[in-house]
């Protein structure tokens, strides 16, 4: 597992959604860190946005971004626990194609070596729709950084082998 530093750089043009009832552009720290983290591996942030934990408005920013054409990568933060008002999860299964079940399941056994047992309230989860890759993470800044650094860095690079995300976008969509 490596970078094959023979290969050039392909940015990923990605967004990020902050899915929160209290946060606003000013606190959103968990966004902040994935756009930190984004920029600085050289990709491309598409858009930005914060919606409410309300499942039919996370819905309609999915499909929007999913159908803009310079938006190849969605971001979630937020929405992924247990309560009442998480419901991101949801709102991906509504617009997904095929759900990528070992995102979920790695970032768990990643957090689980931060937080321990309490990663087992993280329904973190990932999936595509019409060709663009979402990636739902909890809403705080730690598990933003182990989703970025220990999954989706290496995943959104071009370079990573043996394999990665990016490779397959061309062949998302095809039937």
């Amino acid at each position: 597992m490596a970078i094959d530093t023979n290969r050039p750089f392909i940015p990923v043009r990605i967004a990020v959604l902050t899915i929160s009832d209290t946060r606003g552009p000013d606190d959103d720290r968990s966004g902040d860190t994935l756009v930190d983290r984004l920029k600085d591996a050289g990709h491309i942030l598409a858009a930005r946005m914060i919606e409410r934990d309300e499942k039919s408005a996370i819905v309609a920013r999915l499909h929007a971004w999913i159908e803009d054409p310079d938006v190849d990568v969605i971001l979630t933060t937020g929405g992924t626990g247990v309560t009442g008002r998480d419901v991101t999860p949801e709102a991906l299964a509504q617009v997904q194609d095929k759900e990528i079940p070992g995102f979920g399941e790695l970032f768990r056994w990643l957090s689980y070596q931060s937080i321990g047992t309490s990663t087992i309230q993280s329904r973190a989860t990932a999936c595509v729709a019409r060709g663009t890759y979402i990636f739902a993470l909890p809403g705080s800044t730690g598990a933003c950084r182990d989703a970025w650094d220990g999954i989706l860095a290496s995943q959104l690079d071009n370079r990573f082998r043996p394999c990665n995300f990016v490779e397959l976008m061309p062949r998302l969509t095809e039937r």
